[in-house]
């Protein structure tokens, strides 16, 4: 069994590695540091094979692809990204270029060419990861909530095409509110309600995708995402505004 986790140098996508391997998977891991993984990986079961890539580079994530395309990958964890913060007219628009290569571009590039493979063959698991912010719009971190958006829709709409295809291939996408990862170092915010550990969150995420949820949430989040459904759009354009400004500084 073998699962292929990008962004799997710190945070979540580590401890996804981690317990994936934890139940005898061998693992792919990616990131842009190959020194950090070699490293974090050191005392993994099985076969562990560490990789350098950016895949805010488009040509990157063929380059992975076309690596793996014949090692029979089981899992592909899209779990690589980052956020920023602050006024839409003040951050610094080649990191919000990059953020999109990263949030969208290399989702969508990897799980069009996987799951092409998972659906030939009729077996393979997708998790992408995204975040609660999927599921509203968010003043002052506009550009990385609408990348999140852009996730979870994807992965619903793919999942719909599955179920009418009767494919045994499976996609599911983890949406967690705050995490305590270097994610919020990165994207210059700092959250007063309680997170989760990415020890916990990873474990949540992977669980949840093997049961076959679509849609994975925290229970700390379940309320949230009830709310982001009956609520008035000013409503939580106003109750976001307030909290990621509040955040942002």
């Amino acid at each position: 069994m073998k699962a292929l986790i990008t962004g799997a140098s710190s945070g979540i996508g580590a401890d996804m590695a981690y317990y994936l391997n934890s139940l005898g998977y061998d693992l792919y891991v990616v990131s842009r540091n190959k020194k950090t993984l070699d490293k974090m990986y050191q005392g993994c079961y099985g076969k562990v094979t560490t990789i350098e890539l950016d895949l805010s580079k488009e040509e990157n994530c063929y380059k992975l692809y076309d690596r793996l395309k014949d090692e029979h990958i089981d899992i592909l964890v899209n779990n690589a990204g980052f956020g920023d913060a602050g006024n839409f007219t003040e951050t610094v628009l080649t990191k919000e270029i990059d953020m999109i290569n990263l949030n969208i571009k290399a989702y969508h590039i990897l799980t069009k060419l996987f799951l092409t493979d998972f659906t030939k063959r009729n077996y393979g698991r997708i998790l992408n990861v995204a975040s609660m912010a999927g599921f509203m719009p968010g003043p002052y971190m506009a550009t990385y909530y609408a990348t999140k958006s852009y996730i979870v829709n994807l992965s619903l709409g793919i999942a719909e095409e599955l179920k009418d295809m009767n494919s045994k291939v499976k996609i599911s996408v983890f949406c967690p509110g705050p995490v305590k990862t270097n994610f919020v170092n990165v994207a210059h915010v700092h959250f007063n309600i309680g997170s989760l550990t990415s020890t916990k969150a990873a474990q949540i995420a992977i669980d949840g995708m093997f049961t076959d949820k679509l849609i994975i949430l925290p229970n700390n989040m379940k309320i949230n995402y009830f709310l982001t459904k009956v609520s008035p759009m000013k409503m939580i354009l106003k109750i976001n505004s307030m909290v990621q400004e509040r955040a942002s500084k």
